[in-house]
């Protein structure tokens, strides 16, 4: 379970190569400034998939992340499988691999990420690589050029082709003095952590695109995400991906945050269903471009007490991160996400009970639960 920046894979490792490409200058803005509301082309527009029409064409940065995978086969059984290509700098396992169609992309080589989007007719370009929070604290310069040079990229690269563009935003978007309880969509926002500026930048310079040269920017900000099937990987929330892992294999867990200390969650079906929702979402119903969703709030506390109805065994010891803790007491408590559930119906389906089962059914509880009872 991470914030937004867990649904990335890993880090660029040649920035060396890497162009410093922020805006690309006149040429690109030129190109850009052409484009309007009106004049995007047809082939950025979404079509319903029961109207019997063409789908459309994704690319998925940093697929080989927390939700990449998981996005992509939710797409390729809404739009075709070879519709949908995952792209990373990573080589991915074998099953990825033969699941569907992927490309090397690093998104800090505009000249390639350009190549891809024409060479393969993309018409939405869903952008997850990002670093996430603690360890783009660790490495300020590296999550400045992979979160805020890269999103350029893919912001010039959207508007000159008229892509539909989703880049997802996260709790770590606030800062201390947000209100925590609950947050709404607009307020103060100064977060103060690399991955939270460079949240806010991608926010409002989507907005501006949108605004300026109609471009078909969504964004969503996730609460963090618990899924099984990944590892956790930097995140300030991931203690409650790791708990689960190691409830099962050990009875024993150590926490890096206070037990008192209350996050927006939300599990990983609920994440993938509200991205393919907003990116179906016709643009009228879109009253802004940037949402916050969530479905639970919890305390690993809380979450303690709801595992140990199925692993009463469980074994946990508080020792304190004060980087992960300074930087959790900076997010919202609760998302209040009243607006993406009137303007386009956001519901969701998984609350902290459900959750749990979930995860110990994927992680694989079953012997211990025996042993247990």
């Amino acid at each position: 379970m991470r914030s937004c920046v867990r649904a990335v894979s890993g880090t660029a490792q040649r920035l060396h190569v890497a162009p410093v490409c922020g805006f690309q200058p006149l040429a690109v803005v030129a190109r850009s400034l052409s484009f309007s509301p009106c004049q995007v082309t047809s082939d950025a527009s979404f079509r319903s998939v029961s109207s019997g029409s063409d789908h459309p064409r994704v690319l998925i940065t940093g697929g080989l992340g927390q939700l990449g995978v998981g996005l992509a086969k939710l797409l390729r059984k809404e739009f075709g499988k070879y519709n949908v290509i995952l792209s990373d700098i990573r080589k991915p396992p074998n099953h990825v691999y033969q699941s569907g169609p992927f490309i090397y992309s690093d998104i800090l080589d505009y000249k390639n990420l350009r190549e891809i989007v024409v060479n393969n007719r993309i018409t939405w370009l869903i952008h997850y690589s990002a670093l996430l929070s603690a360890v783009g604290e660790a490495n300020v310069s590296l999550a400045r050029d992979v979160n805020i040079t890269g999103l350029h990229n893919v912001l010039d690269i959207a508007g000159e082709h008229g892509l539909r563009l989703f880049v997802p935003s996260t709790i770590g978007a606030f800062g201390p003095s947000s209100p925590r309880n609950p947050t709404p969509d607009l307020c103060i926002q100064r977060p103060r952590t690399i991955y939270g500026v460079s949240k806010v930048h991608a926010e409002l310079m989507g907005e501006y695109y949108h605004h300026r040269l109609g471009l078909d920017f969504r964004c969503l900000r996730y609460p963090g995400i618990i899924s099984a099937d990944s590892q956790p990987g930097g995140g300030t929330t991931d203690y409650a991906v790791q708990i689960f892992h190691d409830a099962v294999k050990t009875g024993k867990f150590v926490c890096n945050l206070r037990p008192d200390t209350r996050l927006p969650m939300m599990f990983i079906e609920d994440c993938l269903r509200a991205t393919l929702e907003v990116l179906e979402a016709p643009a009228e119903v879109l009253g802004m471009r940037t949402y916050n969703i969530s479905a639970m709030s919890f305390t690993p506390e809380e979450l303690v007490r709801e595992i140990r109805r199925h692993l009463p065994d469980l074994q946990v010891i508080y020792k304190i991160d004060p980087v992960r803790q300074a930087i959790a007491d900076s997010w919202p408590e609760i998302f209040d996400d009243t607006n993406a559930r009137s303007d386009w119906g956001w519901k969701h389906d998984y609350g902290l009970p459900e959750l749990v089962q979930a995860m110990l059914n994927f992680t694989g509880s079953d012997s211990r639960m025996s042993q247990a009872n």
